[in-house]
């Protein structure tokens, strides 16, 4: 199992993704959108990236940015923030 400080690293790597793809991880909870299990699901997910600095360049890359059209090929999570994303669009 991971430890603490790689399951929080990984969780604001998650976290900072979805800023910069403008999906509000809190709100799709909140809409049903996304379940707490699901956000788990993601973050473990998140741990198994190969090269999570490659990660934290793309974020550095976008800082204060909030509208990069998708995650990078190599994110784990680029389906699901795809379709989180494609549920805020169709509000």
């Amino acid at each position: 199992m991971f430890g603490a400080r790689t399951l929080n690293r990984h969780a604001a790597l998650m976290n900072r993704m979805a800023e910069v793809l403008g999906v509000d991880l809190t709100e799709a909870m909140a809409k049903g959108q996304l379940s707490g299990e699901g956000w788990r699901e993601a973050v473990v997910r998140c741990t198994s990236c190969d090269d999570p600095t490659a990660c934290q360049h793309w974020l550095a890359e976008r800082d204060g940015d909030e509208g990069a059209a998708e995650a990078p090929d190599y994110c784990n999570n680029r389906l699901m923030m795809a379709r989180l994303r494609q549920a805020i669009e169709l509000e």
